[in-house]
């Protein structure tokens, strides 16, 4: 169905992809992996007509195709699914569906053809909402299903899902295969992009995998398996990796028992402490706190209300009742630029949208909070100080390994990984004492993955404290000193590290 011929492309001075070739059987699900900086977007973005390759061909049905528009791509039968919502959330479902291709009869939108069509596409893509409904009203996960459902609108013939179930929960990632495995009976073409090895296994009929820009190995499903997919993708044993941070965590451990026992530390008054915390209709009565070098992880459903109760901590909600005290204060934000000045950090789960500002350089994200709140000496009556502020950002750059072309590089250009990097290394310059971190390794690789945990322990080493909400089972297991389980706007209860997957899901499900 594709095929690539010697595909490279540069970015001013990093290569992106260099002489890659291989091909793609017709109705098949082809995944393409790798680390974070493999070229697995690039190259994905080339076959969308996103970018040009600066040499090389691609083949559709055998025949040599130049793609040199997204309209092109679309004439062609080609969909591209990123992993970043794009849709427009104050029109509706039905508008977005239609977006770039709207049924009219002499200049006028012929409304009721549209609404036909979004009714089509929302059925065959298996999702039950209204084609009335605005985008802004959808949950996450909705935004992400309803994208997929607009490029089967286009009527696909070969369709691009990058990170399809990031935001999505197991039974909603579920129901997203069982729509894929139906488009492949229909003779769609499906080019699947995910760090989830399992359901890489469970899914796909064929696996690319790519590494630094180049082709390594494409393979049937059925002959290799996770492990050498893994060694194929990082091109080294992650096993020391995990050992250390094994180490770390158990050491931790110790010490929270000491503290725990009046040993050492016992009367250090918690960085922050929540009593009772409400907010009208999201949450009820919620009640933790944080100390000292510790990871508290914050588990849950999809939608029981944990990155809400994060958007009170910071100063983004104003909380309906409760109390909240940090290293035994009164503790009441009234802004994100409060917070930060009284040590708290967040990592939003939407790194480009709430994370970074895409159009500016690696060295002005990594400067913006503590312009915000006029901390690290990086400015003066209004005016930034160019050399401290370099000097911070280079610091940052070596602190967590960062791979960049230069501090001036736009962050648009880095890896999801290495953005993950930027989006956390931003908040060391203001000093903080808490970083909340809400999904901190969604869309990255197996290898970034690893190194994100041992940043965040390394954190809670060095004496920070860290709230990590996250939905992945396996990362709250092993990183947590504790785990809080919400589950519809309460706290349903509290477990020790050591707690195993169905403790956590038996609260989050159960509540018991």
């Amino acid at each position: 169905m594709l095929s690539f011929f010697n595909i490279s492309k540069r970015f001013g001075g990093v290569r992106a992809l260099d002489d890659v070739s291989f091909e793609v059987a017709a109705g098949a699900i082809h995944a393409i992996v790798g680390e974070n900086g493999a070229g697995k977007s690039t190259l994905m973005k080339i076959v969308a007509g996103i970018h040009a390759p600066d040499s090389g061909r691609l083949e559709l049905d055998g025949q040599s195709v130049s793609i040199a528009t997204p309209r092109r791509a679309r004439e062609l039968g080609i969909a591209l699914v990123p992993q970043e919502v794009a849709l427009c959330p104050n029109l509706s479902v039905a508008e977005n569906l239609n977006l770039g291709h709207e049924p009219q009869r002499f200049g006028v939108l012929r409304r009721s053809a549209m609404r036909e069509r979004a009714l089509i596409s929302l059925r065959r893509a298996s999702l039950d909402i209204a084609p009335d409904t605005l985008v802004s009203m959808l949950s996450s996960a909705q935004r992400h299903l309803l994208q997929i459902a607009r490029a089967l609108t286009e009527n696909a013939r070969v369709l691009i899902l990058d990170e399809p179930t990031a935001a999505l929960s197991e039974g909603e990632a579920q129901t997203l295969f069982e729509r894929l495995r139906g488009l492949r009976e229909e003779g769609v073409t499906v080019l699947y992009i995910s760090h989830r090895l399992p359901e890489i296994f469970a899914l796909c009929d064929a696996i690319t995998v790519l590494r630094d820009g180049r082709h390594v190995a494409t393979q049937p499903t059925s002959q290799t398996s996770p492990q050498s997919i893994v060694a194929q993708m990082v091109g080294r044993e992650l096993q020391a990796e995990e050992d250390e941070t094994e180490h770390i965590i158990a050491a931790q451990a110790a010490l929270a028992r000491n503290a725990e026992e009046g040993i050492s530390g016992g009367t250090d008054a918690p960085i922050l402490r929540v009593e009772k915390l409400s907010r009208g209709g999201v949450f009820q009565d919620v009640s933790f706190e944080v100390r000292r070098g510790e990871v508290v992880g914050m588990a849950g459903l999809i939608g029981s209300g944990r990155s809400e109760v994060a958007r009170c901590l910071f100063g983004l909600d104003v909380p309906t009742s409760g109390r909240m005290s940090r290293n035994g204060e009164a503790y009441a934000p009234r802004s994100p630029r409060d917070a930060i000045r009284q040590g708290l950090a967040l990592v939003p789960e939407d790194r480009r949208g709430q994370g970074l500002v895409m159009q500016l350089s690696v060295r002005e994200n990594l400067s913006l909070p503590a312009l915000a709140a006029n901390l690290a000496n990086l400015s003066r009556g209004g005016v930034v100080h160019g050399r401290n502020e370099r000097l911070r950002a280079h610091e940052r750059v070596g602190e967590l390994a960062i791979k960049t072309a230069g501090l001036e590089a736009s962050v648009n250009t880095l890896s999801g990984g290495n953005a993950q990097k930027v989006v956390i290394g931003k908040w060391l310059s203001t000093n903080p004492q808490l970083f909340i971190v809400d999904e901190p390794t969604q869309g990255v690789d197996v290898g970034a993955k690893a190194q994100v945990h041992r940043l965040l322990r390394d954190l809670a080493a060095r004496g920070f404290g860290v709230l990590m909400i996250s939905s992945d089972l396996p990362e709250i297991l092993s990183l947590s000193h504790r785990i809080l389980v919400m589950r519809q706007g309460r706290l349903a209860g509290e477990l020790k590290h050591g707690a195993s997957a169905e403790d956590v899901m038996r609260l989050a499900a159960l509540g018991e």
